[in-house]
């Protein structure tokens, strides 16, 4: 079993900065691609960004140059850095992992952390 703990959500105004952190823990053998998505109220969850493994990152378009994923693969965990925060920011943050076992390989979600940007 994997298990995620998130941290670092909270309230900023608009043009703020936060940084995410998501650690896993737990037993298994590698962890491949690692994500965060978020998901605001009414809305469904969406897909921000990953990072495979080796370093290749991807983000969606609404937070492209402004957020920046980045892993420390000794410590197993994910950062997200969000820059010029906006209202349309605001949303529970949650961090996904592919995780190999044994005999499979996982995907694993954490907690969730609130993120809310004020006008």
């Amino acid at each position: 079993q994997v298990r995620l703990v998130e941290s670092g959500g909270g309230l900023v105004q608009a043009g703020g900065s936060l940084r995410l952190s998501c650690a896993a823990s737990g037993s298994f053998l590698e962890i491949n691609a690692m994500k965060w998505y978020r998901q605001a109220p009414g809305k469904q969850r969406e897909w921000v960004a990953g990072m495979t493994y080796s370093g290749d990152t991807t983000y969606a378009d609404s937070v492209k140059g402004r957020f920046t994923i980045s892993r420390d693969n000794a410590k197993n965990t994910v950062y997200l850095q969000m820059n010029s925060l906006k209202p349309e920011d605001t949303a529970v943050y949650y961090c996904n992992v592919d995780v190999r076992h044994w005999d499979d390989w996982r995907s694993y979600w954490g907690q969730g952390t609130q993120v809310t940007v004020s006008e």
